[in-house]
């Protein structure tokens, strides 16, 4: 594939939910994002992806293709792209000439992850839905549609993106259980499993995938990333108070409380009860947190047991420098994991 998939170096990558700190205005924190795709630009990341959440306090990443294009602008060698685009909140035609028109401005470097969630609650779904009806169920067809607008034209297709039609924007299918792994396995794309926030399903998903894959036009064999929670600092002590910021987050998402990024503490115990410690830990089970060899181990151990190709890190610390720093931490320890190592691991 032109963006290099299928080497055998652990690539890492960025996943930014573009948080805000209570009371900060969305151009800040959008600047802050900036500032981190150039940051692991240099540092060699690859690729920079934006999710797509929405009517969420604290997240400013509701107009995925509008971040995906000013990131895009403001770096010059890194991939960017969604992670993902809710696709069942979106018609296929509008996404495809987005997207097309994002790859036009900016060729060979745009990816398009696609998700079935609806990335809101249910009266925000609603709001979204341009058919009240729709579930999911139908992303396949969906699916296939935003497909066949980004290939080449068909003799006799009826409607064709433009831009879009013929571009081949890489798609990757985003999902946090079995489902989306093995339609991402039948169609022979590349396949990113949620883990940062929905681990339970992590191992089963990568077997099925590598299990079901079925080549295709655009990938050979079997393409898996992991999406995964890190913060490297220079102890274990230091890194796990900084994870407390995303702990207070899925605390508060729980509670049904604006999700903003709060200062770290000194011990979540006073913070939540028995039963919200047990949602909070399970949510961020796949977590890797602590000093550069901690780090290192956890990376190597995730590598091993899944044979992920590549890492696509959310790292929510609430000082920026710290999210900086984890990041470049990050960058130079896993450098040393080969992830040939882990596919064989996992596979054995």
């Amino acid at each position: 594939m032109s963006d290099g998939i299928g080497n055998k170096e652990l690539a890492l990558s960025v996943l930014d939910l573009v948080s805000l700190h209570t009371g900060e205005t969305p151009g800040s924190g959008i600047a802050r994002s900036v500032d981190l795709a150039q940051h692991v630009e240099r540092a060699g990341y690859k690729r920079y992806w934006l999710a797509e959440h929405h009517a969420i306090a604290g997240l400013a990443c509701s107009a995925t293709s509008v971040l995906i294009g000013h990131v895009a602008g403001a770096t010059s060698t890194i991939r960017v792209g969604s992670g993902g685009v809710m696709l069942p909140n979106h018609a296929p035609l509008v996404v495809a000439e987005q997207f097309g028109t994002l790859d036009a401005i900016y060729p060979g470097r745009i990816d398009l992850g696609l998700g079935r969630a609806p990335g809101g609650d249910f009266a925000t779904m609603r709001a979204l839905r341009r058919d009240l009806r729709q579930n999911g169920d139908d992303f396949p067809e969906l699916l296939a549609e935003l497909q066949g607008y980004l290939r080449p034209e068909r003799p006799g297709q009826a409607v064709k993106a433009f831009p879009g039609q013929g571009s081949n924007v890489p798609i990757t299918l985003l999902g946090s259980s079995g489902y989306s792994a093995q339609l991402a396995a039948e169609l022979g794309l590349p396949f990113a499993f949620a883990a940062h926030f929905a681990p339970d399903y992590l191992y089963v998903a990568a077997r099925l995938y590598r299990e079901l894959f079925r080549p295709s036009e655009v990938l050979d064999k079997p393409y898996l990333m992991v999406g995964v929670q890190v913060v490297a600092a220079e102890t274990d002590a230091a890194a796990q108070r900084l994870f407390t910021t995303p702990q207070q987050r899925f605390l508060r998402l729980i509670r049904n409380q604006p999700v903003e990024l709060l200062p770290p503490v000194d011990s979540m115990e006073p913070l939540w009860l028995p039963h919200e410690k047990e949602a909070v830990k399970s949510r961020l089970a796949a977590a890797i947190v602590g000093s550069e060899a901690t780090v290192k181990a956890g990376v190597g151990k995730l590598v091993a047991d899944t044979g992920a190709d590549e890492l696509i890190v959310v790292t929510d610390t609430y000082e920026h420098a710290d999210r900086l720093q984890s990041y470049e931490r990050l960058a130079a320890v896993a450098s040393k994991v080969n992830a040939a190592h882990g596919l064989a691991s996992a596979t054995r």
